[in-house]
């Protein structure tokens, strides 16, 4: 019977991994695998240190973090050294928190990576649009009372244009979880109340 507790990360290969909500010990166990195999670890900013002591002593570690205006590296520069390292032939590991997927830019990077023909994989992580509320006791579906619910970031993207978001789309979902958007707070507030 195969050992379903192992992972053998591939040379060449790049692994978009989730870290999880903020905690170390709540990566998946098959990221935490091959994060122990990487030669190469880009993180971002909400990496846990403990999380940052299981990359083995090898290899390279690049911070990559981002936080509103001010940025360690800019996101086409990621994706050229996640291209490049992975063309050397080394494990590469793209470690970012919650999941890759959501409002990780986890989309662009693997996008980059088919484009330019190098093998990757996505490794889901826990997203804190859902682990946060389970921790403040606060289910995001509940029988009888929330059969679904919503997630929607708060941030606003440099160099784009504002959101338009027409709030009252979210109007009859029971939960709605709004991500980064503590900088907006009062203006997010002011304009759910006035869509009803």
């Amino acid at each position: 019977m195969p050992d379903l507790f192992s992972s053998t990360a591939l040379p060449g290969t790049v692994y978009l991994i989730g870290a999880g909500p903020g905690r170390a010990d709540l990566i998946t166990v098959r990221g935490l695998n091959l994060l122990r195999q990487a030669d190469v670890v880009l993180y971002d900013r909400l990496i846990p240190t403990e999380l940052l002591d299981e990359i083995p002593s090898h290899a390279i570690r690049i911070y990559v973090g981002k936080k509103m205006g001010d940025h360690a590296m800019q996101q086409e520069d990621i994706q050229r050294m996640l291209i490049e390292f992975a063309r050397r032939g080394k494990r590469v590991v793209r470690l970012k928190g919650g999941d890759p997927f959501v409002f990780g830019r986890g989309g662009e990077e693997a996008l980059a990576l088919a484009r330019a023909g190098v093998p990757f994989e996505i490794v889901p992580g826990v997203s804190s649009a859902i682990a946060a509320p389970a921790y403040a006791g606060i289910p995001v579906t509940h029988r009888g009372l929330a059969r679904s619910f919503a997630v929607i970031t708060g941030h606003h993207a440099a160099g784009l244009p504002p959101m338009q978001t027409d709030w009252t789309v979210f109007a009859n979902i029971p939960t709605l979880v709004i991500l980064m958007g503590i900088t907006r707070v009062e203006q997010i507030v002011r304009e759910l109340l006035e869509a009803g």
